[in-house]
């Protein structure tokens, strides 16, 4: 099979950056806007569509903001969770008008289609009026790592270097309020990454102790489900596999008998996981086919004597080729691509590509026995994209400005980094 080449380019800074280490950038869920959260205490928001910064979020926290996430599934309203090193979590709000009585960005999306501004824009100081710290959710006895909201929006889960998980309820009371649902410490050291399953009820975590685990609700009773062991350092962070996600068909294979096969396959199992660690390996989890559950049994044993790591068994399908030399602090694997990006204390950026074996021409769907099986292709690797810096994240996004080709929907990579600096870059093949 002929291997896809592909080259990645530079398209701008989110201006003006932190002048401070800047830790991870999160992606409006429908809006062309980011939000970066900073040692320097604050949060920044900054729009897609011109690179520029929109607002700046500050006196929630007293420490470094090292982690933030959007509520998704919401009308009209953008909420934002923050965590901190002070080890409090912060809800903040603001209504999406920007300005206009009706509508408001959610309307306008990526605002005119040869403009690059949102329309009706306002000076920063303005915008920064409209954001409402709404609730700080207090539990935590050390720094807050990672903040995830559940596919529903409802459950927000936050981890911290206290070893402990918390999951929270939204009320949706109107009063801002939060229940605390459950407190789960099996890890036995700081947990770094905490990550909702795209589609089911299921949180993942990763931790400073090498393992990821998998927490569900079983009756009233949150527990985890399963210990995947295989890294051999810290595991940094985690991210799922889209749910629609087909990896590169060889050319001149049967899409159609690909695909359907490939669906087959995949539709017991779910969404894959994907992990990066200290031990400088990106490693591919899937979950095998769960038994059905018998109709009757104990569910009343309580959780502390309940079995785990037995009710769901995980295995590791793949580790992706080597691409970086120190340790992979961030892994994005893309929605609508299916490309994966690592990001590092080396400073590079490596893109991969999932593509079908090339033993495999056309799949034989009446043969059950016939498993498509697939490899990972190194396709991008740049160096010191951040000069001498250490990347701390990567996150896909949809592109939002006027470069944009007309009628097509396009990605972004958006990196960030030690030195405070935001930058943004395409891929060409």
């Amino acid at each position: 099979m002929a291997v896809k080449t592909a080259q990645l380019f530079f398209l701008s800074d989110l201006t003006p950056p932190s002048l401070e280490r800047t830790w991870l950038t999160a992606p409006h869920p429908t809006l062309p806007i980011v939000a970066t959260c900073s040692s320097d205490k604050t949060v920044r928001v900054y729009s897609l569509t011109n690179f520029k910064l929109l607002s700046t979020i500050s006196g929630g926290h007293k420490r470094s903001v090292r982690t933030c996430a959007w509520k998704p599934h919401i009308q009209g309203e953008s909420v934002l969770a923050t965590g901190s090193f002070d080890a409090t979590v912060g809800i903040w709000r603001r209504w999406d008008s920007y300005g206009q009585e009706e509508g408001g960005m959610g309307d306008l999306a990526i605002g005119s289609d040869n403009g690059d501004t949102l329309q009706n824009e306002p000076n920063n100081d303005e915008e920064e009026e409209e954001w409402r710290f709404a609730v700080l959710l207090d539990g935590h006895d050390s720094e807050v790592k990672s903040v995830s909201w559940s596919p529903s929006g409802m459950l927000l889960a936050t981890c911290s270097r206290d070893k402990s998980i918390w999951i929270w309820e939204d009320l949706d009371d109107g009063d801002n309020n939060f229940e605390t649902v459950a407190v789960m410490q099996e890890h036995s050291a700081d947990v770094k990454c905490v990550s909702w399953h795209p589609v089911e009820e299921c949180l993942a975590s990763a931790s400073y102790d090498d393992t990821i685990r998998l927490w569900r609700e079983d009756v009233d009773d949150w527990g985890q489900v399963a210990c995947l062991k295989g890294h051999e350092g810290t595991v940094w962070f985690l991210d799922w596999e889209g749910v629609d996600n087909i990896p590169r068909i060889p050319a001149g294979g049967d899409e159609s008998s690909f695909t359907t096969q490939w669906k087959r396959q995949r539709a017991l199992s779910g969404p894959r996981l994907i992990s990066c660690s200290d031990d400088r390996t990106v490693r591919v989890w899937r979950r095998q086919p769960m038994e059905p559950k018998p109709e009757s049994g104990d569910t009343t044993m309580p959780s502390i004597i309940r079995p785990t790591g037995t009710e769901e068994k995980w295995e590791e399908e793949s580790v992706l080729p080597k691409a970086h030399d120190l340790s992979i602090y961030a892994v994005a694997w893309s929605k609508r691509t299916g490309l994966i990006a690592t990001v590092g204390a080396d400073g590079r950026i490596a893109i991969f590509e999932e593509q079908f074996a090339p033993t495999y021409s056309t799949p034989d769907e009446s043969n059950t026995n016939n498993t498509l099986r697939t490899e990972y292709i190194n396709v991008v690797t740049m160096e010191g994209a951040h000069g001498i810096y250490e990347i701390n994240h990567v996150q896909w996004a949809k592109r939002a400005d006027r470069g944009r080709e007309e009628g097509k929907e396009e990605e972004v990579l958006v990196t960030t980094a030690d030195d405070g600096s935001i930058k943004v870059w395409t891929i060409a093949w």
